[in-house]
């Protein structure tokens, strides 16, 4: 593989350039993107299915220049594979089927053997056939904290529930959390021993939840599934996408060791370069509302950021995930002012 700038600012190695990805990079604000997901019938059957699954994941990268490649697929896969009734509701997300005692959550199942699984994991071993030369791929899970709140609630909601749950801690929330922790070690050590190159870990709800249900709920389990990852893949950098967390991204790196950190756009990423160890890298923040303003202003937002960190520390994304009305050609202007804001 020929030299990676993803990887090299993971692995704290000066970068040829500033590497740039960009969250739900694969999605609906791609023509091509959407007549592969009209073909496919649902969401769910396009990320069961791995050869159209493999070509939304590889739509981006004809067509910008970017980075990194990230697995497409969604957060919910490892509740689906563990058992739970999922669908996804056009205009509303996804309906998940809940748990909210103990019964239930012994019930679930363990992922190892899932056939969602194995498929997600074809998924990568044809995009890895399929990427240009120097371009890594991602792969992800969504966080413990993050997942049960889903499980507990059903789909997109306020979470009241959820969050309840984790002030309470009843026994049955803690065996979910600590459930969900060993699938997703599992679930993500499929996807390398696939072929991704770099795991992002997506904590979408982190800022929700208030200082003590934070350390335990949020915290705690990222170190932990950070640190087995870790040990079990030396060779493989991990991004903590903690949403919401501000000042306690430094902390939270600290104790995971973690390459980087993924950045809000609601937390200015000067005050995240204070916080964050040296030895760890930065990611975001662009606003993706910033890619629906006047391209003057999108590219005016992404040079500024791209001048405020070094680019051997920095892979530029947004502070969440592309928006569906988003232009492409909006993206491909966010990409060039950065590479000339770069010198080139």
């Amino acid at each position: 593989m020929s030299e990676s700038a993803f990887l090299n600012v993971l692995n704290g190695c000066q970068p040829h350039r500033r590497p740039i990805w960009f969250m739900r990079q694969a999605g609906r604000y791609l023509p091509e993107y959407r007549a592969v997901r009209e073909k496919a019938g649902s969401f769910l059957d396009l990320c069961y299915n791995p050869k159209l699954a493999a070509e939304v994941t590889l739509q981006p990268l004809r067509r910008f220049d970017l980075d990194a490649a990230i697995l497409f697929s969604d957060i919910l896969v490892v509740p689906h594979a563990m058992g739970l009734e999922l669908r996804f509701v056009e205009g509303e997300g996804p309906v998940l089927e809940t748990v909210g005692d103990e019964a239930a959550v012994r019930a679930l199942k363990d992922v190892n053997e899932s056939e969602k699984v194995k498929r997600v994991c074809e998924t990568v071993a044809r995009v890895r056939e399929g990427l240009p030369d120097g371009i890594p791929l991602i792969g992800f899970c969504g966080a413990p904290w993050t997942v049960a709140s889903y499980m507990i609630e059903g789909g997109s909601s306020d979470r009241n529930a959820a969050r309840l749950a984790a002030i309470e801690a009843p026994e049955w929330f803690t065996v979910l959390i600590d459930r969900l922790v060993e699938n997703s070690l599992v679930y993500l050590s499929a996807q390398i021993a696939a072929g991704v190159q770099a795991i992002q870990i997506f904590d979408s709800w982190a800022g929700e939840l208030a200082p003590e249900e934070r350390s335990r709920w949020v915290r705690a389990p990222l170190v932990e599934l950070t640190a087995r990852l870790k040990a079990l893949h030396p060779g493989i950098p991990v991004i903590l996408f903690a949403k919401g967390i501000g000042m306690a991204h430094g902390g939270l790196l600290r104790e995971s060791k973690a390459a980087a950190a993924g950045i809000e756009a609601e937390f200015d990423m000067a005050d995240a370069l204070k916080v964050v160890p040296e030895t760890a890298a930065v990611q975001g923040n662009l606003d993706p509302l910033a890619l629906l303003a006047d391209e003057r202003i999108c590219r005016q937002r992404a040079a500024s950021l791209a001048r405020a960190v070094p680019k051997n520390r920095h892979i530029f994304n947004l502070g969440h995930g592309l928006k569906p009305e988003t232009n492409p050609a909006r993206l491909a202007a966010v990409i060039d002012a950065v590479r000339q804001a770069d010198g080139g």
